[in-house]
């Protein structure tokens, strides 16, 4: 047992280590575990050449009901010390990601999402019997249906040029200065990228959450989580990963505190419409406008506002001249100040700034 760099490093079985630990302790758990790929043989390129596959021990089961008894121990220890409000990220292939699926909805996880991780480079199918396999499954779960769980909405929002995140993501796989080499060949021959490790821990925690992985590998998670200030627990079987892993994340330098987290839109202090009018940045009579200027609504001395047919909130409003069920008014309206077009959401600012 070792603990560094913001985090603890647990050499042993993930099964035993995780009966050890306080329940409800963690806020996320990202499980990378083995994926039972049934290879039968090597597998080599065109030219002869061998590729590295999958072959150690950890990967072998005697058959699909020893792998279901796995799976469900591990996944049953995770959910002990997952907190009621914490979630749960597991990663597979079509080789195993579906009997981890039903087993983890037996044991009581609410699924979320499934995300597909598009593969930018993938391996080829060298012997051309099926399709290339270009992806992997994660499975968003939270530990319960009533769980208020951690979605970083506006983050995945900035990180996907203000557009809202997909379920399928395109990332290359681990390469280049990032994949860890022994002697010339990889250490580890299923490590993940840490581009896919940003985005889900960004995606589903705070800094100082508390992310454990019980399959540690080379410590990509551990890596990615010290960099995003977040604490880490990692659980590796192999003592040869974990001392790569310990190596690694020694060498990682953490991000700036106020560069990391920005607050989200629903976390901030609630302004009413009003507001703007009480406080003078809008005056009743001002004429609002959609970014096309396709409708137009008039600011009223109450705070609500006024188009052709129809009088309400900003919301309201702006939801019936479209026809839409829903608007969100902040981002739908806008208004003619000092010569410029500018988005009500500004002035809203504003009186947050002022708020403090």
């Amino acid at each position: 047992m070792s603990a560094a760099a913001g985090g603890e490093l647990l050499v042993g079985d993930c099964i035993a280590l995780m009966a050890q630990m306080k329940a409800a302790s963690c806020d996320l758990v990202f499980a990378d575990p083995p994926y039972n790929l049934q290879l039968a043989g090597g597998l080599t390129r065109p030219d002869n050449s061998r590729v590295d596959g999958v072959e150690e021990a950890w990967d072998k089961f005697a058959d699909f009901a020893a792998y279901d008894r796995f799976t469900r121990a591990w996944l049953g220890a995770a959910r002990r010390v997952l907190k009621p409000d914490g979630t749960l990220w597991v990663i597979g292939s079509y080789h195993n990601i579906y009997r981890v699926g039903a087993i983890l909805q037996d044991l009581g996880f609410w699924v979320l999402n499934d995300i597909v991780w598009r593969k930018t480079n993938p391996m080829p199918n060298f012997r051309g019997r099926r399709f290339t396999n270009a992806h992997e499954t994660m499975l968003w779960c939270a530990h319960s249906q009533q769980s208020r769980y951690t979605f970083n909405y506006d983050a995945m929002k900035a990180l996907n040029e203000d557009i809202q995140m997909r379920s399928d993501w395109f990332i290359p796989l681990c390469g280049g200065p990032e994949r860890l080499k022994v002697d010339g060949r990889k250490a580890h021959p299923t490590q993940k990228p840490e581009a896919l490790l940003h985005r889900v821990l960004l995606a589903a925690t705070r800094q100082g959450d508390v992310v454990l992985d019980p399959f540690f590998g080379t410590g990509t998670t551990g890596a990615v989580a010290r960099r995003l200030g977040r604490r880490w627990i990692g659980i590796e079987r192999e003592a040869e990963y974990a001392a790569l892993a310990e190596a690694r994340i020694a060498a990682v330098v953490p991000v700036e505190t106020e560069l990391v987290d920005s607050p989200s839109r629903r976390d901030e202090k609630r302004v009413p419409f009003g507001n703007l009018v009480e406080r003078g940045l809008l005056q009743p009579g001002d004429i609002l406008f959609d970014a096309r200027k396709r409708w137009t609504a008039k600011v009223r001395a109450d705070g609500t506002v006024i188009a052709a047919d129809c009088r309400g909130s900003i919301h309201k409003v702006g939801a019936e001249v479209q026809g839409a069920s829903a608007c969100n008014g902040w981002d739908f309206w806008w208004v003619k100040q000092n010569g410029q077009d500018i988005p009500i959401e500004l002035l809203r600012q504003r009186v947050r700034a002022e708020m403090g």
